[in-house]
């Protein structure tokens, strides 16, 4: 398997998240590859590190994706952000991601683990998912 799928599931991803009704509530289109070049004082989200293990069979192709997805939030107390955490997890888990290549086999949570930064100013919640993929192609 290669790593041709990894785009594909991007897009997907944001593209459920940008149109579900509570993400969309607390994040607004704040929802970014990179962090935006800009400071900002709004809460949002970017994508974070991506790895992805081959776990093809005999008769299909297959890659394990473990996406980050980060929610930045620059509140002081973490509840702007595990409530836009939460909103994340219920806009995937379960979902019918659509991708242009492939298709998604299961989604799942892992992990989510908070951290301060930027001198205690900033609240991160960093979401991990294991998305397992099989090529169509």
């Amino acid at each position: 398997m290669t790593y041709a799928l990894a785009w594909p599931l991007q897009q997907a991803v944001f593209q459920r998240l940008g149109a579900d009704s509570g993400v969309a509530a607390l994040l607004g289109d704040r929802i970014y590859d990179a962090p935006p070049q800009e400071s900002t004082t709004e809460i949002h989200l970017t994508l974070g590190d991506d790895e992805a293990t081959d776990w093809s069979t005999g008769t299909d192709q297959g890659c394990e994706h473990r996406l980050t997805l980060l929610i930045h939030a620059p509140a002081r107390g973490f509840a702007e952000a595990k409530q836009a955490a939460a909103a994340v997890c219920d806009a995937l888990l379960g979902a019918e991601l659509t991708l242009t290549r492939g298709h998604v086999v299961c989604i799942g949570f892992l992990s989510a683990e908070t951290a301060r930064a930027q001198a205690d100013r900033v609240r991160q919640i960093a979401l991990r998912f294991r998305v397992l993929v099989e090529d169509t192609v």
